[in-house]
């Protein structure tokens, strides 16, 4: 009797159908345990940091993320989709719609790299108001970024700096 194959196409499917559903379990599945994730928030974050960074933003008080996710294409090797977070940011409690295109390579069945990219300036325009359409282009605001949602995820993870 031959069990169904999965595809990595499915592996991808099942990580941001899990997403959706805020699922954490079902995401984290898919990660290989030396996982590598990377994007213009947090940067490049390795193994339990990277599933932690998830399990954080799952645990937030934000009951409004949103998550559609479209053109998955995948091979033996690598793969990509579209998705699309939308969600409430900050005190002020700014309407955010994200773009983001998601790179994978895969290793033994599994996502053993994970890299998002989005505009940083259409988000920060979103997210942070004025400062963010006068700012969010530079390195400057960047590197804050990265620095502010770095020090959150010590926090949750009860990491001292």
């Amino acid at each position: 009797m031959n069990l169904p194959q999965h595809t990595n196409a499915d592996l991808v499917q099942q990580f941001y159908t899990s997403f959706a559903k805020k699922d954490l379990d079902g995401m984290l599945a898919c990660y290989h345990e030396d996982v590598v994730f990377e994007d213009p928030a947090f940067g490049r974050l390795e193994g339990d940091r990277a599933r932690s960074m998830w399990r954080m933003l799952l645990a937030s008080k934000n009951a409004n993320l949103r998550i559609t996710f479209d053109g998955i294409e995948a091979d033996e090797n690598v793969g990509k989709a579209e998705w699309v977070a939308k969600y409430v940011y900050g005190p002020h409690k700014r309407k955010v719609t994200n773009h983001v295109t998601a790179n994978f390579v895969f290793k033994d069945g599994k996502i053993i790299r994970h890299t998002d990219t989005f505009s940083v300036w259409k988000w920060s325009q979103q997210a942070l108001g004025a400062a963010g359409y006068l700012l969010g282009w530079t390195p400057f605001l960047k590197r804050r970024v990265q620095e502010m949602a770095n020090r959150q995820l010590d926090r949750f993870m009860d990491v001292p700096r």
